[in-house]
C-alpha cells in the first residue's frame, strides 16, 4: 500500500542550490557575490525598498505622526452569565468590590465592568455593572434578575 510519505517526485530533477562563499572555484567564491565593501556587502543589511520608478516611495508618502486609536481605547472587563452563575451564591451582589475580594478582577478598571450573556444564570443575585451587552440584558429580564447599569466615572475603578 503507497502512503503520503512514500511517494517521490519523479518528474522535476531537483534544483541545486547554489552554496555561497566556499572558495574561488564555487563562482561564489571570497566576496560572495556581494561585491567589496559598503552596507549591501555587510551582513544584516536591510533595505527600504525606495525605488518605485520615479513615484514618491511609500515610506515617504506615510505619516510619521498622528492620531493612534489604540491610546484611547479603554479596555472593559468582560463578564459572562456563566460565570457568575458559578462564581455567586444566592442573594449575592455582583459589582466591582466583589469581584474584587474573589479576586476576579483586575485592580485597575479604565473601561468599567461589561456583562456579556453567554451561558444561562438561575441564581437570583444583583447585578450592578458599567455596560450589558443586549442579550445579557433580555436574559436578566426574562429571568427577572435585578440589574442595575451604572455610569462609568461613579464606582472606583
Amino acid at each position: 500500500m503507497s502512503y503520503l510519505a512514500n511517494l517521490k517526485n519523479t518528474h522535476r530533477p531537483k534544483k541545486k542550490v547554489q552554496r555561497v562563499g566556499r572558495g574561488p572555484g564555487s563562482n561564489r567564491g571570497k566576496t560572495s557575490g556581494r561585491g567589496s565593501k559598503g552596507d549591501k556587502s555587510r551582513s544584516g543589511y536591510k533595505t527600504r525598498r525606495p525605488q518605485e520608478g520615479g513615484q514618491l516611495p511609500l515610506f515617504r508618502k506615510l505619516p510619521t505622526r498622528g492620531f493612534t486609536r489604540g491610546l484611547h481605547i479603554k479596555k472593559s472587563f468582560a463578564l459572562n452569565l456563566s460565570l457568575i452563575e458559578a462564581l455567586f451564591q444566592e442573594g449575592e451582589t455582583v459589582n466591582y468590590d466583589t469581584l474584587r475580594k474573589k479576586g476576579i478582577a483586575p485592580r485597575l478598571l479604565p473601561g468599567g465592568i461589561r456583562i456579556l450573556g453567554q451561558g444561562e444564570l438561575k441564581k437570583k443575585v444583583t447585578i450592578e455593572a458599567h455596560h450589558f451587552s443586549k442579550t445579557a440584558k433580555e436574559k436578566l429580564e426574562k429571568s427577572s434578575i435585578s440589574f442595575k447599569e451604572i455610569p462609568l466615572g461613579k464606582s472606583k475603578s
